[in-house]
């Protein structure tokens, strides 16, 4: 039975969030205790979402929004099914590594209105179909291993999740974290943010975007980091060592790899490469749900270096940061001089 109370966030937040944020048409809600801000859709999901059946061969990749899980997934799912580039290729990732909660996201008025902007095509009528069918309906038909990628926290996963299924948890510092999701959320018209950054990091800041609050979130997979079906990695440690880290992904999933699989896997996963290459989304023309302004949904890949972050905001964050680093006991590494991604 689902443990924690889910509320509608207070009305004239709410209004104010869906102002800035256009495409969510019915709101937001918070759970639990920690107050996790979640569209409202979660409300109707949440029992289901929790009591799913994990498998022992299943592997999760859980981590706050854009702390490099599309990286990780693309990493992940090579090593588990030997290598096979092909198929990679051939494949969208939300099919071979599906979106465990990405239903709630997606409103039926928001898709209404990209169907008539797209003259009822059925391919687009098709591929939101796909997107609004829940996870856990159509994953667990999946065959096994299955691949689950989630930006739930732990807490608000099948409690016994850890005990059976390997569980990836990847974490990156929140002002990359901040400018990432900023353009995520501009990007796609299905969030459809169309504040400036400084009210951005302001809703960051105050745990009011989906998914926070994010010191909370951090602190649940960094808490679980001892536990055996546990891999807890820093996404700045990816991109300044990412051979070694692929050999302890490899070690965890009990898989080997030898010179030749790696350096074609290093090469494979370097940012420019996979910006190319990563098909994430089935490819398909369809109006009215990106923002041509945007950037792209693989941005940079780099640590640091944001200048969306006036002197005023940076000294803002930096001091925000370090209370909260003070009172956990993680130290998000630094990036080194020679990036490769």
């Amino acid at each position: 039975m689902f443990p924690y109370q889910i509320e509608n966030v207070e009305t004239e937040l709410n209004k104010k969030l869906m102002s800035d944020f256009t495409g969510e048409r019915n709101g937001f809600c918070q759970v639990g205790p920690k107050k996790w801000i979640l569209p409202v859709a979660y409300r109707d999901h949440a029992e289901k979402y929790y009591s799913f059946k994990p498998k022992s061969d299943d592997i999760w990749v859980i981590t706050y929004p854009r702390s490099g899980t599309t990286w990780c997934q693309e990493l992940v799912w090579l090593l588990n099914n030997n290598f096979d580039y092909d198929q990679a290729a051939n494949i969208p990732l939300d099919k071979r590594f599906p979106f465990f909660e990405f239903s709630i996201l997606h409103s039926k008025q928001f898709h209404d209105e990209i169907i008539e902007i797209n003259n009822n095509r059925q391919e687009v009528i098709d591929q939101l179909a796909f997107w609004r069918q829940p996870g856990y309906e159509w994953i667990a038909s999946m065959q096994s291993p299955r691949h689950i990628k989630t930006h739930l926290p732990y807490s608000l996963l099948p409690p016994d999740l850890v005990n059976v299924s390997k569980t990836i948890y990847v974490a990156r510092n929140p002002k990359d974290v901040a400018v990432s999701y900023y353009h995520h959320n501009y990007l796609l018209k299905v969030h459809g943010y169309i504040g400036d950054f400084q009210q951005y990091w302001n809703y960051f800041q105050h745990d009011l975007l989906v998914y926070s609050p994010y010191w909370e979130h951090i602190k649940e997979g960094w808490e679980r980091r001892h536990e055996k079906n546990v891999l807890f990695l820093f996404y700045e440690d990816l991109v300044n060592d990412l051979p070694n880290n692929i050999k302890k992904v490899a070690a965890f999933l009990n898989k080997s790899i030898n010179d030749e699989q790696l350096d074609r896997l290093v090469k494979h996963l370097h940012i420019d490469n996979f910006r190319k290459v990563v098909k994430v989304h089935k490819n398909i023309e369809m109006d009215g749900a990106i923002n041509t302004r945007g950037q792209g949904f693989i941005r940079k890949g780099k640590v640091g270096g944001n200048p969306e972050f006036t002197a005023e905001l940076l000294e803002k964050a930096d001091k925000w940061i370090a209370e909260n680093l003070s009172k956990t006991g993680i130290h998000f590494p630094e990036k080194k001089l020679m990036e490769t991604n």
